[in-house]
């Protein structure tokens, strides 16, 4: 069993202009796919937050489901940020 090794370096451009536009056009439809992904994810954060924010408002004196609702807004928050900033990610340690 053979096993190989992929490193940063491999996923970095050919330097030369006509291998520049042949990796772009290679990487055009994962961009496309990644758009649609992520703007159907914010779309799906969208409703649960809706959903965690209606929970807050009539958990009433229930403190378990106050801080779940809580848990989850915060859980939201941080799952936007990771699918938004994660080509920015991407690009700071290719560069």
């Amino acid at each position: 069993m053979t096993m190989y090794s992929a490193s940063a370096q491999s996923a970095v451009p050919p330097s030369g202009s006509v291998d520049t536009q042949t990796f772009d056009k290679i990487l055009e439809p994962v961009w496309k796919v990644y758009s649609f992904v992520k703007y159907v994810a914010t779309a799906v954060a969208a409703i649960f937050l809706v959903f965690a924010g209606i929970s807050y408002m009539i958990s009433g004196n229930d403190m378990m489901k106050r801080e779940n609702a809580k848990h989850t807004i915060a859980y939201v928050v941080v799952g936007l940020i990771v699918i938004w900033a994660a080509p920015f990610v991407v690009q700071m340690f290719a560069a």
